[in-house]
């Protein structure tokens, strides 16, 4: 998998896009603000596009990236990355 400096530049006006649309449908906040969503966001985007190669059939997709399976990956790290912060917390 090759990135151009462009396609990367889209990739994270997406991610952004995308972190936010996954702290807003899972309910809760990734850490580290806008930060944490564009992290949350490029990181779904890599999962999706370069690890599982995974979209769904008929799915729009920008510059390569599947825009529903991507919201799906964002919100589900959303609710892990939450409650493990949540978690490490509150036991110090």
């Amino acid at each position: 998998m090759s990135v151009t400096f462009t396609q990367f530049l889209v990739w994270l006006i997406i991610a952004a896009i995308i972190g936010i649309l996954g702290e807003f449908i899972a309910g809760r906040r990734a850490p580290a603000g806008i930060l944490g969503a564009i992290m949350v966001g490029l990181f779904s985007i890599f999962l999706i596009v370069g690890f599982f190669h995974f979209h769904i059939v008929g799915e729009p997709t920008i510059e390569g990236v599947p825009i529903i399976s991507t919201i799906i990956a964002a919100v589900m790290l959303v609710i892990i990355w939450s409650s493990v912060t949540t978690y490490y917390s509150r036991r110090v």
